[in-house]
């Protein structure tokens, strides 16, 4: 699927996402990838039940430093809950967890960037 909106310059954007892997402002990302607003990271993360404090502690960073304010979760193929007690982790570093299945994740990022939201997406490659 094509997800290529306007987005400000400097912005990732995600243009494709499927067969395990996302591309992302024109590079290929084979896997699981964290989405900040000025770069992608691979994400060992391969399942919502693996999510932790550990696994997020670059998004809480970057929390801390007032770059992040909305986390959009692409939980896999389907949208799951999670914990409060890694909702409230996040929230302390100023960060809101929104869960949602990774193709509603990657759709809902690029428009939060295009509005020049401090959004940033951790998503689960389906």
């Amino acid at each position: 699927m094509d997800l290529t909106p306007l987005v400000p310059q400097g912005r990732q954007i995600i243009e494709s996402y499927g067969d395990g892997r996302f591309r992302v402002t024109g590079a290929l990302h084979q896997g699981s990838v964290l989405v900040y607003p000025d770069k992608t990271v691979a994400w060992e993360v391969t399942t919502s039940a693996a999510l932790s404090e550990e696994s997020l502690a670059g998004i809480a960073a970057a929390g801390d430093a007032g770059m992040i304010e909305l986390l959009l979760i692409g939980c896999g193929p389907r949208m799951t809950l999670i914990p409060p007690k890694l909702r409230a982790a996040l929230r302390s570093h100023g960060v809101v967890i929104e869960p949602m299945d990774t193709g509603a994740a990657a759709r809902t990022y690029n428009v939060l960037a295009a509005e020049g939201r401090k959004v940033a997406a951790a998503l689960i490659a389906v």
